[in-house]
């Protein structure tokens, strides 16, 4: 590539972000890291109507989970060079650039008003001939192409409301490429004039992400496919501008599609069963809520891993990737056409594959105030140990606590099937003498206090498998847990004994 690559992720702060929103962050930040770029972050906010306050901040924390750093705007170290990178903080440029289009023949000023639009639009349907503001409309309509240069002068001066439209030209054929979906090929005539300038003096998406992608030097728009239809208007913006040396190369991402696989994964879809659709917990200025990712439990490597492959083929048999590999195996060239359907199952299987190998100290991190949050006690170095012992069977991180909990609680009850199966009148006797062993161990290691009781099981011709069923239904209050004297080990030789003594007083005998 001779041209530096400048990617930007350029969301509107309307509400919590999707992950839909996030794929296309991520894959933007895959790319720019491939080829050496820059991530640009730009908030797109010219629809104040939509505005929500804190949907910026959520944004940024958002990417910030991710670990997707932006080198230049919004959440950025440093501001960087072609900022302010919220766009109301720079409507007063965008409108040179509408006025300049219209000087040079390829906007016009309109002056219809919302009623006398609303009452075309109404019309249309009853004779189910939709309105649009086209080619063939806009000569019947009030504008400055069909008013006399007078009369629009006269609009102007008397402060009368105006839009700023492009005029689409008539049946051109616009022929533009597509990193993921090849060649597109559009008749302007299927086009309609869009409102490049509102009449609230701020600009439309179209008018402001086209200039901004230039003024920012951006080399490659990839955004999600629902903006594929606005790519004719945007490369007939860089023609209209004469920029098209500096027209960025565009790839439109596929949707990420509910369960069942018909239609965009929505939110509505999350609450009919029951998982989020958004990275991080939400809450609204009007008091709405919803799940995010990180509260649920997911590790944002296990998050990140899980969009990559929505929509993305690495072309090998591998699953599981760091953000470094990503990077080394991310391409558009193996980027689909077609939606990728978000399964939750497996969403969840990423979750627990990276569990498994994270690191249990930073694992203790996570299990500490879920510890506290029980109201037990325990330190970094005990939840490490734990983690140690339990993180292959947590599949989210509330899970860890879920898995480890018998190690600081002593059970309040205990298994009812192994107490009948296993727990007959010789039990206690035979655990009596599996304390005085624990009491009396010179090594209390877990593999050294497990041979001290084979020893004592085979020497006196005792059922291995009674005594330790018995041995962890009394630690444990189940038949499930890590191995039974890693337990003994971590509780310790007082709680082992405490808690065998307890299931004796309290578990009747067969």
């Amino acid at each position: 590539m001779t041209r530096k690559v400048r990617v930007r992720f350029a969301p509107s702060p309307t509400g919590p972000l999707h992950i839909g929103g996030v794929r296309t962050a991520l894959f933007n930040f895959l790319f720019a890291r491939k080829h050496g770029g820059d991530f640009l972050l730009r908030i797109e906010d010219t629809d104040q109507t939509r505005f929500v306050r804190n949907a910026e901040n959520y944004i940024v924390e958002s990417l910030a989970w991710c670990g997707l750093t932006v080198d230049e705007g919004i959440g950025a170290k440093t501001e960087g060079n072609y900022g302010p990178y919220r766009q109301s903080d720079r409507k007063e440029m965008y409108q040179e650039y509408a006025y300049r289009l219209v000087e040079s023949g390829n906007a016009y000023y309109a002056f219809d008003t919302a009623e006398e639009l609303a009452a075309l639009r109404a019309q249309g349907e009853e004779t189910k001939q939709p309105f649009v503001y086209n080619y063939l409309s806009r000569k019947k309509l009030q504008n400055s192409l069909t008013l006399s240069a007078e009369e629009v002068a006269r609009k102007l001066e008397a402060n009368e409301a105006f839009v700023i439209r492009f005029k689409m030209p008539e049946n051109f054929d616009v022929e533009l490429h597509d990193l993921i979906r090849g060649e597109v090929h559009y008749n302007t005539n299927e086009l309609d004039d869009k409102v490049l300038y509102k009449s609230d003096g701020m600009p439309t998406y179209h008018l402001a992400n086209v200039v901004d992608d230039y003024l920012m030097k951006i080399s490659h728009v990839i955004r999600g496919e629902e903006w594929l239809s606005s790519m004719p208007l945007h490369v007939l913006l860089y023609k209209s501008f004469a920029w098209e040396n500096e027209m960025p190369e565009f790839a439109h991402l596929p949707l990420i599609l509910k369960p069942q696989g018909q239609g965009k994964l929505s939110k509505r879809d999350g609450d009919k069963f029951g998982f989020p659709v958004f990275p991080l917990n939400w809450v609204g200025d009007n008091g709405e809520t919803a799940n995010g990712y990180r509260e649920w439990g997911f590790l944002p490597e296990a998050f990140v891993n899980m969009l990559a492959l929505l929509g993305w083929n690495p072309g090998t048999e591998q699953e599981i990737f760091t953000m470094d590999e990503l990077i080394q195996a991310f391409s558009l060239e193996r980027v689909g056409k077609s939606g990728a359907k978000f399964d939750l199952e497996k969403t969840k299987w990423f979750n627990q594959q990276w569990l498994h190998q994270t690191p249990s100290a930073r694992l203790a991190e996570f299990l500490l105030p879920l510890v506290e949050a029980h109201n037990c006690t325990a330190t970094l170095a005990q939840c490490e140990r734990i983690c140690d012992l339990v993180k292959e069977r947590a599949v989210l991180i509330p899970d860890l606590w879920t898995v480890s909990e018998y190690f600081f609680k002593v059970p309040e009850r205990y298994d009812a099937k192994i107490v009948q199966k296993r727990w007959s009148a010789e039990v206690p006797a035979l655990l009596e003498r599996v304390i005085q062993i624990i009491e009396t161990a010179q090594n209390f290691t877990s593999a050294a206090l497990e041979e001290d009781v084979k020893q004592f099981i085979q020497s006196n011709n005792v059922n291995m498998g009674q005594i330790f069923n018995c041995l962890r239904l009394a630690l444990v209050g189940s038949g499930t847990g890590a191995h039974l004297f890693d337990i003994v080990e971590v509780i310790g030789k007082q709680e082992t004994v405490s808690r065998i003594r307890r299931a004796i007083e309290r578990i009747p005998n067969n």
